[in-house]
């Protein structure tokens, strides 16, 4: 492939051209199996390269987090290779965590959906143009909703979106990492802490949090649970209705789950 711009040969598909400071592809996305991550470079809607990245998984725990640390490494080299606007990821858990703490692009946990095979022996698919193949699921679901009207990014720090009346939340340390996690949200503007209720029933999960269902105007509510304490925050998006708004309280459960703060 080469550069849009300048024609340069890039090394691999959809690279940021170094030549002329050009993006080849505005989007990354990233299918995570425990063994391998499929990446795919879109520009606009088209797919205009496809990378795979394999490892081999670990039986010993101390091996495995250096494996993952490395595997998700390998993934997060290739992102930024191509300097994407927007990085979408599905599939298995652990890989896409990490991979998400050392990129510092917009990153977005899309719905899973089954790949299928597309396998392949384990090598690098480095090269590969997409051309004459199917899309998978993923990459449809992405592609599909690239035309919808991008939702606003609050810049503000997330210490300064919350605010309200009630300034006391419940879970002592937990429920402050709860309302944290929903506040580093980039479409969420603010968090408004509610009145506690403790008639409850009782639990012994400890504190746990949900994002609930999205009303018309796009804003979702963040349910904590303590023992027999609950407290309802209104969270206010820049979502515009309520199907934006479930795709931004779809992205907050998905948050409050790899904090374990859900089951």
């Amino acid at each position: 492939m080469n550069c849009r711009r300048c024609g340069t040969p890039l090394r691999k598909p959809g690279d940021y051209c170094l030549t002329c400071n050009t993006a080849n592809a505005d989007a990354v996305v990233v299918e995570f199996e425990a063994d391998r991550a499929r990446l795919a470079m879109l520009d606009e809607d088209e797919v205009v390269g496809e990378t795979t990245v394999t490892t081999r998984p670990e039986s010993d725990e101390q091996l495995t987090e250096i494996q993952l640390r490395n595997f998700a490494g390998r993934v997060a080299d290739e992102i930024r290779r191509k300097r994407p606007d927007t990085v979408y990821a599905a599939g298995a858990r652990e890989p896409l965590r990490e991979t998400r703490a050392q990129v510092h692009h917009e990153f977005y946990r899309v719905p899973d959906a089954e790949a299928g095979d597309g396998g392949g022996n384990g090598e690098s698919a480095d090269g590969r143009d997409g051309e004459g193949r199917d899309e998978s699921p993923v990459v449809s679901w992405v592609l599909d909703r690239r035309g919808d009207r991008a939702l606003e990014v609050v810049e503000t720090p997330p210490r300064e979106k919350i605010g309200g009346s009630h300034s006391t939340l419940i879970g002592d340390r937990k429920g402050r990492k709860a309302v944290s996690t929903v506040a580093q949200h980039p479409h969420v503007k603010k968090i408004v802490p509610g009145p506690i209720d403790a008639g409850g029933t009782g639990s012994r999960t400890g504190l746990r949090a949900k994002a609930t269902r999205a009303g018309t105007n796009g804003n979702v509510r963040l349910l904590l649970r303590d023992g027999s304490s609950v407290q309802e925050n209104r969270i206010v998006t820049t979502a515009m209705d309520r199907e934006t708004g479930e795709r931004v309280r779809e992205d907050l459960n998905e948050a409050l789950r790899d904090a374990e703060l859900q089951d």
